[in-house]
């Protein structure tokens, strides 16, 4: 498995999709999550978007490898099916999920789970990225950001770093530390 965790905002859903371009062997897992959907975003593609209650009933039912209540009233999580799905595949799992999402799968499946955190250059870097996106208010926008203050004091604890301040630079990064797991296994 291979786990992207990042603050919001920080690029890793690009640099995701970047590899997947580039790697056959591998497969994004979906992560299920309480909130609405945002944009263009569609259920089961991008989001197997539940109700509370209904991703409260599937915790209660261990339906999740990992769950975090992320923001107030707002889960997200990896069902242990989505996972099953891609290995019966046989293929490798690309997560893009939040930091402490990252770190329980991390603890879970260490032997074979490569970690990468995604650090934006700096925090007002940060800060334009997830105004210019345009997906939240000024509220949200800001729970975001005392949220990824938090988060980046756990970048130590992922295998690699990688500092998104150019994102062609940081492409390449990502593709040479993949490539690099994937001849291993």
């Amino acid at each position: 498995m291979i786990v992207f965790s990042a603050p919001s905002g920080s690029g890793k859903t690009t640099l995701v999709k970047h590899l997947l371009n580039i790697f056959s062997v591998l497969e994004f897992s979906i992560s299920a999550t309480s909130r609405s959907p945002r944009g263009k975003e569609v259920n089961g593609k991008d989001y197997h978007f539940l109700n509370t209650e209904s991703f409260k009933k599937e915790i209660s039912n261990n339906s999740f490898i990992e769950y975090e209540e992320v923001y107030p009233g707002t889960y997200y999580g990896t069902l242990r099916s989505e996972i099953e799905k891609i290995w019966n595949n046989n293929k490798i799992v690309v997560f893009d999920i939040d930091v402490i999402g990252g770190l329980n799968i991390k603890e879970q499946f260490s032997k074979n789970t490569l970690t990468i955190f995604i650090k934006p250059p700096d925090f007002e870097t940060l800060e334009k990225r997830l105004i210019k996106r345009k997906t939240d208010n000024s509220e949200k926008i800001k729970i975001r950001l005392e949220k990824a203050k938090e988060e980046m004091t756990l970048c130590d604890k992922f295998d690699h770093l990688v500092i998104n301040d150019d994102l062609e630079i940081a492409k390449i990064k990502i593709k040479k530390i993949v490539s690099e797991f994937i001849s291993k296994k």
